[in-house]
């Protein structure tokens, strides 16, 4: 697209941010779209981001897509400028912790502001959606106006089921223990080749307690006692219009889509929702069909 540029959104803790904005001419509204988790990057992948840029564009909204701290495994980045005083960590998946969503999501803003923009909407995907949650409750009085959460996904009840009730919590223990004795980043040995989680991401991720834990749907549905603390006060928190959208067969959504929403609805009642017909987490080959549901709301 002729109106698509490529940027770098620097964060308050020092990293650089590559992007993607596609801007609609004269246009003071942006739309800002975060990326799941596991390999997710705005690069590398198909042209579907085209498609809601599109769409977003045609209703005088540009659209700022961008690799936040999380995007990939495994990702080195400066902390600082490029001098010999810059400090090199490793971010991605394996070693993100979702609260810092918060340093990036400013870092968009900060950026769309100095460009001249005044309204702003988050269009969050997968752990995206989680990200608006936990953006909102540590930030409610945030310059953001509307949100749209699309898959919102229940990680603490995936790896729970997946590892089974005594392996996940022994992980945990030993997450928890490892973290205590500054070993959080070493990679659990134990979760490969299938996973690739440092000690402090995998508690993060998994914790019942942590803030990852947005959507809690396995410990609803199969009434478990996982969490402490109350469930979806993230979600539950949010105080601003909003659109939920699920596929019909998501695949992480333990096979009763329709449940999930209604679950959700019960928290919320006041927010919009809606299921696309036959689409996947992902929603291939719906993508046109989502990014008329979502350029229309906005």
């Amino acid at each position: 697209m002729k109106n698509m540029q490529l940027v770098q959104i620097p964060t308050e803790d020092g990293l650089t941010l590559p992007g993607l904005l596609y801007e609609s001419a004269n246009s003071k509204k942006a739309a800002i779209y975060l990326h799941g988790n596991g390999s997710s990057s705005v690069f590398y992948s198909d042209d579907v981001k085209d498609i809601q840029a599109k769409a977003l564009n045609n209703k005088g909204i540009s659209y700022l897509v961008f690799n936040n701290r999380g995007a990939h495994y495994i990702k080195k980045l400066n902390i600082g400028n490029k001098s010999k005083d810059a400090v090199r960590k490793r971010f991605g998946m394996s070693y993100e912790k979702i609260k810092d969503c918060i340093y990036d999501i400013n870092g968009a803003i900060n950026f769309l502001e100095k460009k001249g923009y005044k309204e702003f909407y988050l269009i969050g995907e997968s752990t995206g959606a989680n990200k608006i949650c936990v953006y909102h409750y540590f930030k409610p009085k945030n310059k953001v106006t509307k949100y749209i959460l699309l898959s919102g996904g229940d990680d603490t009840g995936i790896y729970y089921n997946l590892l089974g009730e005594k392996r996940f919590y022994k992980l945990l223990k030993e997450s928890k223990e490892k973290i205590r004795r500054r070993k959080g980043e070493d990679i659990i040995l134990e979760l490969l080749p299938e996973e690739i989680f440092s000690y402090k991401a995998f508690y993060d991720t998994a914790n019942p307690d942590g803030d990852y834990n947005c959507f809690p749907f396995l410990e609803v549905i199969k009434n478990l006692k996982l969490s402490k603390k109350k469930l979806f006060r993230h979600f539950k928190s949010i105080n601003k219009p909003t659109h939920v959208i699920y596929g019909e067969k998501d695949e992480y959504a333990w096979g009763d889509v329709p449940k999930v929403v209604e679950i959700l609805k019960r928290q919320k009642p006041e927010f919009k929702y809606e299921i696309i017909k036959d689409a996947d987490h992902s929603f291939s080959k719906h993508q046109r069909e989502l990014s008329i549901i979502m350029s229309n709301w906005l």
